[in-house]
């Protein structure tokens, strides 16, 4: 890899200049210009969040870890974000209920502890729609209780990761409501939750319990649209085998190993996101309690 990755470092620039530029517009531009604009920097804010955790764009951490930390969607501490999603990037691991931290399975044990309304909730969310309207309150009300029981406990100095995130927190309110003059309240539920609900987009299918760890991982192709957002993480099953790549060259990796990549993803393949609302905007995706209650110990092949 390069010491810096200049197309990166150029985006992540271009974003945060247009956060400022687009937030700075409320009260002279329609809502209906600036939320669709704010969303989508916020969403591709979380994108080169993701990008950074995994190296880029330089090969200093500390100066990467600058470009990412500020917490444009407020609620997610970014040294928190990439702990858990390392963790989630264990593959052998990969949707189980308890060892991965992205999974959408239960365990049986879990699951019987939950009330009718949560399942209810939970059921809801194995819609796409259901994921995107009520997934964003719930996967963030869901941090936050483990946050405050990692919080009680100090896991993980997660104490002071959270007093330096609520410190960075400040000049970004600061921006958004004494320098734009928007009320905080629009910026989250305008802003900050429809980000998420993109996010959750992404995220919905891309996961699916199977005995080989390959055929876990899905790939949504042709997603000339929300791919760009996403930094191409579509290519899911690419970005697994090589998380350490760069955004700007997963298409021709995957033009080049497509075949292959299929292959041993058992053809867990998706057209376009498109492909994705049209199976599953009102049916379940998947069901909710793991297959095999756990992921077997042997199972890395």
């Amino acid at each position: 890899m390069p010491a810096v990755e200049w197309q990166t470092l150029l985006l992540v620039l271009v974003t945060y200049a247009g956060w400022l530029a687009v937030t700075h517009a409320y009260g002279h531009w329609s809502l209906w210009i600036i939320v669709p604009l704010a969303v989508a920097l916020v969403t591709l804010h979380s994108s080169l969040q993701h990008e950074i955790l995994h190296g880029h764009p330089t090969r200093w951490a500390a100066f990467n870890q600058l470009l990412a930390i500020v917490p444009l969607s407020l609620w997610l501490p970014y040294k928190r974000y990439r702990h858990l999603h390392l963790t989630h990037h264990h593959d052998e691991r990969l949707t189980d209920p308890l060892d991965d931290p992205e999974t959408y399975y239960w365990t049986a044990e879990d699951w019987a502890r939950l009330s009718r309304i949560s399942r209810a909730v939970l059921h809801i969310q194995q819609t796409l729609s259901g994921r995107v309207l009520l997934g964003s309150f719930w996967r963030i009300g869901m941090f936050m209780r483990h946050e405050l029981h990692a919080l009680h406990d100090n896991l993980e100095r997660v104490r002071g990761i959270w007093l330096e995130h609520l410190l960075w927190c400040v000049p970004v309110i600061a921006w958004v409501t004494l320098v734009c003059h928007m009320p905080l309240w629009i910026y989250v539920l305008a802003i900050v939750v429809p980000a998420r609900g993109m996010v959750l987009i992404r995220a919905f299918a891309e996961h699916r319990a199977r005995p080989a760890v390959r055929q876990r991982v899905a790939i949504v192709e042709k997603s000339w649209i929300l791919g760009p957002l996403f930094l191409y993480n579509n290519l899911h099953s690419l970005h697994h085998e090589k998380p350490s790549m760069p955004w700007y060259q997963y298409n021709k990796r995957y033009r080049r190993e497509r075949a292959r990549l299929i292959a041993e993803n058992g053809g867990l393949v998706y057209v376009t996101y498109f492909d994705v609302a049209r199976r599953y905007l009102f049916r379940p995706h998947d069901v909710l309690l793991h297959p095999t209650g756990r992921v077997p110990p042997d199972s890395a092949q």
